[in-house]
């Protein structure tokens, strides 16, 4: 059963009848990036592992995000290995008066990858070295966000640090400032050639045109279609209060160099807000050798000329057709009180412009968010709306090529729509959907989540932790043929061999190709090391280190991200052995929501402190 939007708002207030069982129809997956129980997911020396997009050749792109505090080289000449537990995160602050040290790093890995199957490797961007690499501090972000068939990738960057001296007499953290030409740029690579997506505004110039400020703007590449086509969004001019902070830093009031001063306003405050903020819209660039040409999408409304708001949109996603799909402010039924940021698709005319076309949304509904398109003109996306007095974010598809079409709502594990909330990330042309379901139903806790496919030919919505042979699940055959979790080993600071069970949970699937390869992300169980009160790591007299342990003596555990591939199995069957994951005196940590992830596809700002 599919529901029409407004009338699966209304029913769902009948509440959930019962869960249906449809596992059976869907096909059985395995997770193909596993060596010994451990997930193969992310760089070396870094803690979270994301994969996001893959293609046809089984080529996929992602980020490792979270270089450790600590290390292989820093404990016993790298006689340890970190990896078997849950390391700090280095602590990355941003300020004028402090070296700038990246957090994110781009992958590559492939079924057939030169380094081994599916292994993430390292792909450096402006510059970037590993995070393994100590003998240099790396200052560039890097992220990939998709990848084509020709095996183009693209993304974004930003800009390597500059620095200047420090000539301010009061007291300083440092003898230098430090500053970057931009935040960052949308980037393409193809082969080992970077093609920078520059943005249309990168420069302010005050109003009696006597000065020029170089701003470098922001644009980011969220995907690129098999002719080259990129989406993605873009600077268009700076905004009405972005203005009045560049005119400070050029008045005589500011006493720092105009570039430290423009870098200042251009990282976030203590409440996440950026005082340099610009016009940003939709974008597509054309590449052909090797050479972008860009394209601005047109905006879903049309400001006032004496309008000082802020307006966004931003291009996420597209088809083969070149048809694009993302979010645009809009006035709703041209109405000016009804500002909206809504999900919308634009595609090109009789004489070959792109039109803005809106995806039609009630008043019930506060925000929605197209993120992917098939070639047959099938879109996927989410709206926000109170469902059971909770704001809950429901998927829907919407089918562009038919006249006066409606958002469609799926059912997904009951007989009516229910208040899980969920989120598409992508739909291939056989219109298989994955993306991330919550998996409870008690409204007053955090919700966990987990990947969800969705095959729109037949209705079927299933758990994808549902759909895996139990070995992908952690699982292990024993001599007379039943299953128990495999119990992974680690030593002790005090000398003990220590025990927990292997645990991996597919909580978003992000991308899936014709054949029915899924990339995403999974969680996997770890011990936590103990740490002092100055956060170092605690070794004991063996020269190894203390992990945390519960009142009964075993490791508490806690869950970290990292890529994960699923792929249709050749053979076996889905996993029915009783989920045990909850029972026993173990610590359930860092499960927490991946909403943040891509609530902006392509924004993953740091806090940073001026």
């Amino acid at each position: 059963m599919k529901l029409q939007l407004d009338k699966a708002l209304s029913l769902v207030a009948l509440g959930v009848l019962g869960v249906l069982n449809s596992a059976h129809a869907a096909p059985v997956y395995e997770i193909v990036n596993i060596d010994s129980y451990e997930l193969q997911g992310t760089l070396k020396d870094t803690r979270n592992g994301y994969a996001l997009g893959v293609n046809a050749n089984d080529e996929l792109v992602g980020i490792s995000k979270g270089k450790k505090k600590l290390s292989s080289s820093d404990v016993e000449g790298g006689v340890i290995d970190v990896a078997d537990g849950i390391a700090p995160e280095e602590t990355i602050t941003y300020s004028i008066d402090k070296v700038i040290i990246a957090n994110n790093f781009a992958f590559v890995a492939a079924q057939n990858g030169a380094a081994g199957a599916w292994l993430p490797t390292f792909d450096s961007i402006n510059g970037t070295t590993p995070p393994s690499d100590t003998a240099v501090i790396n200052s560039v972000d890097t992220f990939y966000y998709g990848i084509n068939d020709a095996g183009i990738k693209v993304g974004s960057m930003t800009a390597p640090e500059k620095k200047i001296e420090n000539t301010s007499t009061a007291d300083k953290a440092d003898d230098y400032w430090y500053y970057r030409d931009y935040e960052f740029r949308g980037v393409a690579k193809s082969g080992s050639t970077e093609i920078p997506l520059v943005p249309p505004y990168t420069q302010f110039v005050n109003a009696d045109k006597t000065k020029t400020v170089e701003l470098g703007g922001w644009s980011a590449a969220t995907a690129i279609n098999n002719n080259n086509l990129v989406a993605g969004y873009a600077s268009t001019a700076i905004s009405k209060y972005g203005s009045d902070r560049v005119n400070y830093c050029l008045g005589t009031d500011n006493t720092l160099p105009l570039d430290v001063c423009v870098q200042r306003e251009q990282y976030p405050n203590s409440t996440g807000t950026r005082n340099i903020q610009y016009q940003t819209r939709a974008y597509v660039w054309q590449i052909d050798n090797d050479v972008a040409t860009g394209t601005e999408l047109p905006l879903g409304l049309t400001p006032a000329t004496d309008n000082t708001l802020t307006f966004t949109a931003q291009a996420l996603g597209l088809n083969d057709n070149g048809v694009v799909v993302g979010r645009s402010h809009v006035y709703r039924n041209n109405d000016t009180d009804k500002l909206r940021q809504d999900a919308a698709y634009w595609s090109k005319d009789t004489e070959g412009k792109y039109q803005y076309h809106w995806i039609p949304m009630g008043d019930s509904v506060s925000s929605s968010i197209a993120y992917d398109i098939n070639d047959s003109g099938i879109l996927v996306g989410s709206y926000r709306s109170y469902i059971q007095g909770y704001l809950r974010d429901k998927f829907f598809y919407f089918d562009t090529n038919q006249a006066d079409a409606t958002v469609v709502t799926p059912n997904d594990f009951a007989a009516t729509t229910s208040d899980l909330s969920s989120k598409p990330k992508s739909i291939n042309n056989k219109g298989q959907v994955v993306g991330y379901i919550e998996t409870t139903y008690d409204k007053e806790k955090p919700r966990p989540k987990a990947g969800f496919l969705y095959e729109k030919s037949t209705g079927e919505f299933n758990n994808l932790n549902k759909l895996l042979t139990c070995e992908s699940k952690g699982y292990e055959k024993a001599s007379d043929g039943s299953w128990a979790r495999h119990q992974v080993e680690v030593q002790d600071g005090s000398g003990k061999v220590l025990q927990y069970n292997a645990d991996i949970l597919v909580v978003e699937g992000t991308s899936i190709n014709e054949e029915g390869t899924i990339v995403g992300t999974a969680f996997i169980r770890k011990p936590s090391y103990q740490f002092d009160k100055d956060g170092n790591i605690v070794i004991g007299e063996n020269g190894l280190p203390l992990f945390e342990l519960s009142g009964s003596g075993e490791p508490v555990t806690a869950y970290i991200p990292r890529m994960v591939v699923l792929k249709p199995a050749s053979s076996g069957e889905a996993c029915t052995v009783e989920d045990d994951t909850d029972t026993g005196n173990y610590e359930r940590q860092g499960a927490a929501t991946l909403a943040w992830l891509f609530a902006l596809p392509l924004v993953w700002f740091r806090r940073r402190i001026r």
